[in-house]
């Protein structure tokens, strides 16, 4: 048996074997299968939690998702950012003919063939996106976006031989500490906090022989964090937002009217020219969003018509509603949410797909509406201030 990136552990008298694996080769899914059937363990954990596991084992979902549902909940972003990230995943593995986490897929079967318990390691993929949202501000959030809109953009291929350099040691070090640097407060709650999810689940694993199929990643985390105990439930808790955007966001508008009205009462043609640059600011800003995004003419007028009102009340947001006007004009099909899984791997597919276009009209939507408060805000300041 091969014994490269496999890790061999004494745990208080329990035997743990963890295979390092990357999540898109061939080799990664057959060295799963050999050591399964030679150590024939007691339990098998599996880096998946509850609603990958589903997906693994029904196949594609999305024809189930409720698109009306996505946008009103305002998950949309969180659903584009899954759908970006899985899309390299994906691209890389069609590039080699094999379905992505195919190794995690090997470990199930190969659990079920010689009847050992099945551990669903990982935590909540939600739970991790939330801590990772929540604690990376907006400005970490921008850079995360725009790094996830990169490996869309990149076509560059990749070979099998440096997919194996991935599960090296001293390739993985040298990777992750590239990734620390570009995202500091991204790799604690994406990295580290699931570093000692999965080690405190497999050391959890019943019986006296396991083996672990997690990706290379986080092999070196699990390694140091198993001989501790750690407290699951504080890693499963989502902390509560922060208060500062709520107030900073209710301040804007009300700084803003306030502004126009003042000038108002002693200017009413400079209010008048406030006003009117207030919503062709906003306007052209949310429709343009909308525009990029291919929306229709109606989903790009609905744009700019909320866009002024929208920024004025922090419990609305113009891509909502340019999202829904989208929806129902462009219902998507139901190929079109059995397609998604295929689409993503191309930036046309998302452009193309009516599901995915309706998510980058909510987004792109919003982030044009943002950009037009700060430069319609601006403008009505520069007002004030010429006509004190």
């Amino acid at each position: 048996m091969d014994e490269n990136n496999i890790t061999r552990l004494d745990i208080d008298g329990k035997e743990v074997i963890i295979i390092g694996t990357a999540h898109v080769s061939k080799k990664s899914a057959e060295q799963v299968k050999e050591v399964i059937e030679t150590e024939r363990p007691d339990s098998v954990c599996v880096e998946l939690d509850e609603q990958r596991y589903q997906s693994v084992r029904e196949g594609n979902k999305w024809k189930d998702m409720n698109i009306f549902k996505v946008v009103k909940e305002k998950k949309s972003t969180l659903l584009l950012m899954n759908m970006m990230i899985s899309s390299f995943q994906n691209r890389v593995a069609k590039q080699f003919g094999i379905k992505p986490g195919q190794e995690m897929i090997q470990g199930i079967d190969s659990a079920e063939e010689v009847e050992a318990d099945l551990v669903l390691a990982d935590r909540n993929i939600q739970t991790t996106f939330s801590r990772v949202w929540r604690s990376i501000g907006v400005s970490g959030r921008a850079k995360l976006m725009l790094s996830i809109l990169y490996s869309i953009f990149n076509r560059e291929t990749i070979s099998e031989q440096e997919l194996e350099k991935m599960k090296q040691q001293d390739m993985l070090n040298s990777v992750m500490q590239e990734f620390t640097e570009a995202f500091p407060r991204l790799k604690k709650p994406l990295i580290d906090e699931r570093d000692q999810y999965l080690a405190q689940k497999i050391k959890d694993a019943p019986g006296d022989k396991v083996v672990a199929v997690l990706g290379a990643a986080h092999v070196p985390g699990v390694k140091r964090e198993i001989n501790k105990e750690q407290d699951l439930d504080q890693l499963t808790t989502v902390p509560p937002k922060s208060k500062a955007p709520k107030v900073i966001a209710w301040m804007i508008p009300i700084l803003i009217l306030s502004i126009i009205a003042y000038t108002f009462m002693n200017n009413p043609d400079a209010a008048y020219q406030q006003t009117l640059s207030w919503i062709l600011w906003n306007g052209s800003m949310s429709a343009l969003g909308a525009a990029i995004a291919f929306g229709h003419p109606l989903t790009i007028m609905t744009a700019f018509l909320v866009a002024p009102l929208s920024s004025l009340n922090p419990m609305l947001a113009a891509g909502w509603f340019a999202g829904i006007v989208q929806a129902s004009i462009r219902k998507p099909h139901v190929s079109d949410f059995e397609n998604i899984a295929e689409d993503v791997t191309t930036v046309k597919g998302f452009w193309q797909n009516k599901v995915t276009r309706v998510l980058l009209i909510v987004v792109l939507t919003n982030i044009g509406s943002s950009l037009g408060t700060f430069i319609g805000g601006a403008d009505v300041i520069r007002v004030f201030f010429e006509n004190l």
